[in-house]
């Protein structure tokens, strides 16, 4: 299998080679190349450069040896076309100066053409396709609704979303056509992206698990739902959903229609796939800090983790998080290493990864 096959294999839960390999925020952060360009562009150039962002997305590819690239691009973009001013602050995140908490800033949102809102985006999405063709796959993704709207709100990252939830909670009506302006904004997004040459999506939903089950049930899920149903109404495209901190969550995660589910490290991987149940993959689900060790102890960890998927088809190898700008390059392509040719090896002798 190339790379491209291995991947939609596993995201299909069927059998492959090898246990595909792929790490969040792979495209920059440790690499000193990337450093190198963030001393001459801020992080929105980048993205709105297509050479630039070409670039910078098909560096981990060469460096790591991984089984897909991801595009280097930011959740936020979509508010350019949604006419949300914002910026980014390298040390702490997205900033929107005036966050959106009446019932006429919500109503001002505006809904367009993606191709229109960030035409940049999509010209590198077909830049790297082309470069990646028949060799390694193209991750495409969006910021799941809540998340957006949590940066929408609270103008800023926060640990408490104290607005965000007093909006959901008090006025629901609101609430919800904020949901409902996300989710067109969102299937839009994501197909542009697919019709552009992405072959699997991600759903970053990071802050997520700051809900309530009930909460996440009522006032969130359906969203979700409804954007995975419409997005494979029109393209045959494996979906992953990622949400940090949220295994209390799990039971519901299988009622969102995805293909794969990502695994942060806090719940061991095994007991995350029982939960969700035998119909979806799962990505996952290594400590980003864990490859910051000597490889002697990530190897170990790497393998604690395929031993406890074992044989069964349906893992996608990554981190349960993003890699850390301190981690060494080095670790990382000697880690998609490692777990190629351990899988591959356990596949070949039919019996599971040791």
């Amino acid at each position: 299998m190339n790379s491209v096959e291995r991947f939609l294999a596993a995201a299909h839960c069927q059998p492959a080679d090898a246990t595909p390999v792929w790490y969040m925020r792979q495209a920059g952060r440790c690499l000193q190349q990337y450093r190198d360009l963030r001393e001459k562009y801020d992080i929105l150039t980048i993205t709105r450069t297509p050479e630039l962002c070409a670039k910078v997305t098909l560096m981990p590819v060469e460096e790591f040896g991984v089984d897909a690239a991801v595009m280097y691009a930011d959740i936020m973009l979509p508010l350019f076309g949604m006419d949300v001013p914002f910026s980014i602050d390298p040390g702490l995140g997205p900033i929107i100066a005036n966050p959106l908490r009446s019932a006429s800033a919500i109503a001002s949102l505006k809904i367009v053409d993606p191709r229109d809102a960030t035409p940049d985006l999509f010209e590198a999405i077909g830049m790297v396709r082309k470069e990646l063709e028949g060799k390694t796959a193209l991750v495409g993704f969006a910021g799941a609704p809540f998340t957006l709207a949590s940066y929408m709100i609270e103008g800023r990252p926060s640990r408490e979303y104290a607005y965000t939830k007093q909006m959901m909670y008090a006025e629901p009506a609101l609430w919800k056509q904020l949901m409902d302006t996300l989710e067109e904004v969102t299937v839009r997004y994501l197909l542009a992206q697919v019709e552009a040459g992405a072959q699997l999506l991600q759903l970053f939903d990071s802050w997520a698990g700051a809900l309530t089950r009930d909460a996440y049930a009522s006032q969130v899920l359906p969203t979700l739902q409804a954007i995975v149903r419409r997005v494979k109404e029109h393209a045959e495209v494996p979906i992953t959903y990622f949400a940090t901190d949220s295994s209390h969550l799990y039971p519901l995660f299988n009622t969102l229609g995805v293909d794969v589910v990502s695994i942060d490290w806090r719940t061991p991987i095994d007991e995350a796939w029982t939960v969700l149940g035998s119909g979806v993959a799962v990505q996952g689900n290594l400590d980003p800090a864990a490859v910051l060790a000597p490889f002697d102890c990530v190897s170990s960890e790497a393998r604690r983790v395929l031993d406890r998927v074992g044989s069964r088809p349906g893992h996608i190898f990554n981190l349960g998080h993003g890699v850390l700008p301190m981690t060494d390059p080095a670790i990382l392509r000697e880690l998609a290493s490692f777990v190629h040719e351990t899988t591959s090896r356990a596949v070949a002798e039919k019996v599971p990864a040791r």
